[in-house]
């Protein structure tokens, strides 16, 4: 009777350890949620204030009680954001496309074909993961520069066709796939390209996927290389529109207007992150997969 009670006793305070250790868990969760989200929500709440109103708070509000539309309207007659919006499309489509052939050979090189030097060769390669990116920067600025390539596509797109880590991710994944594969459609007389079209590329798809969008989500929020190379409004992005509808306000800076771009130039990369999620988390579990 005693084991029993006691049996009862331990099963009781072991459930109630569980719903507690759930319980610090979802409230530290919820916690961590509102940090996360708290910046978009004021940046929605900024965009629909109106510039009189949002200059007028001394003290910031949480919430307001006239919204307005207006300042959506401002963002696309400020600038031309629309062609900053097509600019950098091309620009992204153009960037990711290159960037993945350049990659995606390079990966394959290095994870199947066997050529003297090829460890020597990565070795090299992942080393330049530790140059800082502003020397990077400055090098490309230079290059560029000189072969007269300034306020041009291809001087925007030139310096992002290639990435160590992008490189690097695709390699492990490829040398993940058995070498039986490989030796198997040698046997049958398949051409390494065909083999990489063929096998290595539909079974690392997510992964593939993966460095798809982080590429795209890179290329969209690129600010730095693109008001540093162009100063021509025709070869503009949308960071560029960005800036100067900051520059906008009347004796102030308009920030309610450069919000609403915000939210406007987020969209389509929140769109493309929930369309791809399953296939960004099968791609991220799969590269942290070894064997």
């Amino acid at each position: 009777m005693d084991n029993q009670t006691d049996y009862k006793r331990i099963e009781r305070r072991a459930a109630i350890g569980k719903v507690l250790s759930r319980t610090v868990v979802y409230v530290l969760l919820t916690v961590w949620a509102i940090v996360v989200l708290f910046p978009f929500y004021w940046m929605i709440l900024t965009s629909v204030k109106s510039y009189s109103a949002y200059n007028s708070e001394y003290i910031p509000r949480f919430f307001t009680l006239t919204p307005t539309l207006q300042n959506y309207v401002d963002a696309f007659t400020a600038v031309p954001l629309g062609r900053y919006f097509l600019n950098t499309l091309v620009f992204t489509l153009a960037t990711t496309g290159l960037m993945l052939v350049v990659i995606t050979l390079a990966a394959f090189a290095f994870a199947r074909l066997e050529f003297r030097g090829k460890n020597l060769a990565f070795t090299i390669l992942l080393s330049l993961m530790m140059i800082p990116n502003e020397l990077v920067i400055i090098t490309n600025f230079v290059t560029v520069t000189d072969l007269g390539l300034r306020n041009t596509f291809l001087g925007l797109i030139l310096p992002s066709v290639t990435s160590v880590f992008y490189i690097y991710l695709l390699r492990e994944n490829f040398a993940q796939i058995p070498d039986e594969l490989y030796y198997a459609a040698k046997v049958d007389g398949t051409s390494d390209l065909k083999y990489l079209l063929k096998v290595m590329i539909p079974i690392c798809r997510p992964t593939m996927i993966t460095i798809v969008i982080l590429k795209v989500i890179e290329c969209w929020n690129s600010y730095v290389w693109p008001r540093l190379i162009t100063d021509d409004p025709g070869y503009f992005l949308v960071s560029n529109g960005i800036q100067e509808i900051r520059e906008n306000g009347i004796g102030r800076e308009n920030i309610p207007a450069m919000m609403a771009a915000v939210v406007v130039i987020s969209v389509p990369l929140i769109l493309l992150f929930l369309i791809f999620r399953k296939k960004v988390m099968a791609g991220v579990s799969r590269g942290g997969t070894k064997g």
